[in-house]
């Protein structure tokens, strides 16, 4: 049986090339055929590799760089169920499974299938304008962002859910976040950190001038509608990498989406351990550990 896989990397950086290389030549040692994406390729300059398009036909999609550079690959492996490792080259990595000094065990145990896949929730958004015409419709693995596109002007949203309005807020902007993406856009907005196991969205305001502007858990099964009321420009971006503009008095529909990505597990960390270990949360407190 042929095995594939698909290698997406931050090829502005010497060192990432390098890493990507190293995981490369181990897979294919191991008799996997590499596939790289063909902007990357010449970057990349892996012999043998072979140059694609999307992650069709690849066994796994194994993203080496920061958040950003797992993101992209998310978009490639959700649409062919593809399971995704994330090697953490960049800064935090929230979302990586390894860090670049065990890039051989990485490809030991991707060789060896010694691995465990997670779903992780995503979000659809369908954007309509004043008349209820569909603008756009994209989905998230962090978050739906509803934002001001003029630095001095805040944007007047009504929010609604089920159908209820729940509030109405001036702000910079409405985040709805997964439990993935709980702890980046969302948690520097002031969202609270939500497990993966739990099946919820998080609808978070961005400096919101209300009386009411607690950030909301909802259920995944709810529809969470962000209405413009046209006062000032908008954009809708997708995990901070797909953007469009917003109709004013236009409205943004979001759920959960009908599609999971599917994220690998090497280690059986729980959540807790990596929380604590990428914030470098203090365990102990500034007073010291109780006796």
């Amino acid at each position: 049986m042929t095995r594939a896989a698909l290698l997406v990397a931050h090829v502005s950086q010497l060192g990432n090339i390098e890493h990507a290389q190293r995981v490369a030549q181990g897979l294919m040692a191991a008799g996997f055929i590499v596939r790289v994406l063909e902007p990357e390729a010449a970057r990349l300059a892996i012999p043998g590799a072979d140059p694609v398009r999307d992650a069709g036909g690849t066994e796994m999609v194994i993203a080496l760089g920061g958040d950003g550079t797992l993101l992209r690959a998310a978009e490639l492996a959700l649409p062919h169920e593809v399971p995704l490792l994330g090697v953490n080259l960049g800064r935090v990595g929230f979302l990586a499974e390894a860090e670049a000094e065990h890039l051989d065990e990485v490809v030991r145990r991707v060789a060896a299938c010694e691995y465990d896949v997670d779903e992780r929730l995503t979000v659809d958004a369908i954007v309509l304008d004043e008349q209820g015409r569909e603008v756009a419709r994209n989905w998230a693995l962090n978050e739906v962002s509803v934002e001001k596109a003029a630095s001095r002007r805040m944007v007047e949203v009504v929010v609604r859910i089920d159908g209820e309005p729940v509030s109405q807020w001036g702000c910079d902007g409405v985040l709805c976040a997964t439990p993935t993406g709980s702890t980046a856009y969302a948690f520097s907005a002031g969202g609270p950190v939500v497990w993966p196991e739990v099946s919820a969205l998080l609808l978070v305001p961005v400096s919101a001038h209300a009386l009411f502007n607690r950030p909301l858990v909802v259920a995944p099964e709810s529809m969470i509608e962000v209405e413009l009321l046209g006062n000032a420009p908008a954009t809708i971006a997708f995990d901070g990498r797909r953007v469009v503009q917003a109709a004013d008095r236009g409205r943004v529909l979001m759920r959960r989406g009908a599609h999971s990505v599917r994220v690998v597990r090497l280690r059986q960390r729980t959540f807790t351990g990596r929380l604590v270990a990428k914030f470098g949360l203090d365990v102990d407190g500034w007073r010291g550990r109780s006796s």
